[in-house]
């Protein structure tokens, strides 16, 4: 057996290139819709939300005040929904029944909205009913989930739909059930999961197309420069934001 084959490292890295890849083919025609849905928005001036829980937030936070990206995304940032507070009271609330109802007195999000909702399992209270709330007031839902794991019966009952049945597109991340890609020998329990890098590269394939539209039509939207280049902090003065983008 290969070094390459037998090294975890080697195969994680082979695991989410071949995740990346099938994002090109497989998840194509959502990543347009996606983009789609985005860029008619922003041109009627409507608001980009973006929400996840637990290490899912990582990926609301990637489209926020980031070099490279769009102005106007507003995420939705819940200090008990992550981990670095307390990590079980985050697992307790992203359960809780109500919390998006809460969330969203906060953070209103109206109709011709756009809310990315970003959940590997798709099954947690906070998510599925914020996604449902978003759709009644008429905005338009995007998720990013994982489906084998969404769908398996090995998947956490809740009661509730999963995100990917609430939602008005549904980009597939197509990880494992548990999300951890990696088995090694001598353990039970596998590692290395890839729901952050792919879902990173998912979204930001959403917003590099969606601004191509927006070009097309003949609107150049509003864009972060890095903060730690010459002449960024310059350029990003004239958007008012509480840190730098990196």
């Amino acid at each position: 057996m290969s070094e390459p084959t037998r090294s975890p490292g080697r195969r994680y890295l082979e695991v989410t290139r071949g995740l990346i890849e099938r994002l090109g083919s497989e998840e194509w025609p959502n990543i347009r819709a996606a983009a789609e849905l985005i860029a008619d928005a922003l041109e009627r001036g409507h608001e980009l939300h973006a929400f996840g829980t637990g290490h899912s937030h990582m990926l609301a936070e990637e489209l926020f005040y980031r070099a490279g990206g769009l102005v106007r995304v507003s995420p939705i940032l819940f200090e008990g929904l992550m981990l670095h507070a307390s990590a079980p009271l985050s697992t307790s609330l992203e359960r809780l029944p109500g919390l998006a109802e809460a969330l969203l007195l906060d953070h209103p999000v109206a109709a011709g909205d756009v809310l990315i909702v970003a959940s590997n399992s798709g099954g947690n209270a906070v998510t599925s009913e914020l996604a449902k709330l978003a759709s009644l007031a008429g905005a338009r839902v995007i998720a990013v989930t994982s489906l084998r794991h969404a769908t398996s019966p090995a998947a956490r009952a809740s009661g509730l739909p999963r995100l990917h049945e609430l939602a008005d597109v549904v980009i597939d991340n197509g990880g494992r059930v548990g999300d951890a890609a990696i088995d090694i020998e001598g353990m039970d329990t596998a590692i290395a999961p890839t729901s952050t890098v792919v879902g990173a590269a998912i979204l930001n394939a959403v917003m590099a197309e969606a601004v191509q539209l927006l070009v097309d039509r003949g609107i150049v939207p509003d864009v972060y420069a890095s903060s730690n280049t010459s002449g960024g902090d310059a350029a990003n003065a004239r958007f008012v934001h509480p840190e730098a983008p990196r």
